[in-house]
């Protein structure tokens, strides 16, 4: 397993669950220095300069794990599973910017806000737009030599998937081969009975792991039980990256710090 931490390089966005902030070479820097194997960058679009990030993990001896898609949301309000097919269509194109753009650097891009919500035109319709969706950008995705990354999430952002076993059955019913399951653990905190057992049980489908405690802090300040968790992910043979998306509490360096250290503790042991 391989150890990440965010990067939000969005100025529009005051406040969020990542580490680092606005200054991507401070932050691949930071990084670097307490032992981090990869960075996950959350950028405005796919528009930032792929030679510039490139040259900065080789010089820093760094990864990108991962791009985040939610600014499509945030930014500009767009899901796949609008009620206006317009803006799907700009979700998707969004989307497959950001596949292009991970895929230049080695990393997926995820899928989380930018699922969006089932609205008045009902659950049918917008599950129906969501395989859609999902399986034009899996392609996408295939082409350029990566998977796309789909995550749950808890019941107060989206009604559409919150645990892992309906996004596991949902991907399987709509042959979604190419796309896998993030498990967070700050929203399998809320949705699942047992996080090691939906773990266990879709093991298969998972692609990455956002490594948060129960109230979204670093891992050891919440009362995450990350013994069973460990134990769940070393029985999967998982062997991708666990990321930090939290909130940089107290701060962004005591947040990355207690990071690392609960990584070395519960998968370096």
């Amino acid at each position: 397993m391989k150890s990440a931490v965010t990067i939000a390089l969005v100025p529009q966005v005051k406040s969020g669950p990542w580490v680092y902030w606005n200054n991507l070479e401070e932050g691949i820097e930071k990084a670097s220095s307490l032992g981090f194997d990869a960075v996950e960058l959350f950028t405005a679009d796919a528009f930032l300069d792929v030679e510039e990030v490139r040259e900065l993990t080789s010089r820093y001896g760094i990864s990108v794990a991962a791009t985040g898609t939610g600014a499509g949301k945030v930014l500009h309000g767009l899901t796949l599973t609008d009620a206006d097919a317009a803006v799907r269509e700009k979700a998707i194109g969004f989307i497959s910017e950001m596949i292009s753009f991970g895929a230049a650097l080695g990393a997926p891009a995820i899928i989380g806000s930018m699922q969006g919500n089932i609205s008045g035109a009902g659950r049918e319709p917008a599950l129906q737009w969501l395989g859609e969706g999902l399986a034009r950008l899996q392609e996408k995705a295939k082409a350029q030599g990566t998977v796309l990354i789909y995550e749950p999430l808890n019941r107060y952002e989206t009604n559409l998937f919150n645990t892992l076993d309906d996004a596991a059955a949902f991907l399987q019913a709509h042959k979604l081969d190419n796309v896998k399951l993030l498990a967070d653990l700050f929203h399998m905190n809320i949705e699942e009975s047992s996080i090691a057992k939906a773990i266990l049980d879709n093991g298969a489908h998972i692609g990455h792991v956002h490594f948060a405690d129960s109230n979204r802090r670093a891992i050891g300040m919440g009362h995450t039980d990350m013994s069973g968790v460990a134990d769940a992910l070393r029985q999967i043979e998982y062997n991708e990256y666990i990321s930090a998306e939290i909130f940089p509490l107290p701060d962004s360096d005591a947040a990355a710090l207690q990071t690392i250290t609960a990584f070395r503790q519960w998968f370096k042991k």
